[in-house]
């Protein structure tokens, strides 16, 4: 195996992990920490098909490389954007979770009682 195979193997298993970690787990960190994790993997990926052209004599394909670095840098404004919007709603909520109880139990605590006016 030459070492584009093993980035392309690379990028598919970071791929796959953050794919597993957006869908499996309820809590808001972790989602996001998985969205960026499968980012990198798909970045890795463009990489490897970029570098697979080259090595087979075609010219770097620049708005491949243009969209990877513009790529990255949505994906870390991004970020910073659910990281802000998550510590809102830790400070709102007083959880960051997605669970069924958490939702539950938000749910009955901010609907307002027939006594309050």
């Amino acid at each position: 195996m030459n070492s584009a195979t093993w980035y392309g193997l690379v990028g598919a298993a970071l791929a796959g992990i953050g794919l597993y970690g957006l869908i499996a787990h309820p809590h808001l960190l972790r989602k996001i920490l998985s969205f960026n994790l499968l980012g990198c993997g798909v970045f890795l990926l463009a990489g490897v098909v970029a570098r697979r052209g080259a090595a087979l004599g075609l010219p770097g394909d620049p708005v491949l490389q243009g969209l990877v670095i513009t790529g990255i840098i949505v994906a870390f404004a991004a970020t910073a954007l659910a990281v802000t919007l998550l510590l809102r709603l830790a400070e709102s909520g007083g959880t960051a979770s997605l669970s069924a109880d958490t939702l539950a139990a938000g749910a009955v605590s901010s609907e307002p009682s027939a006594g309050d006016s």
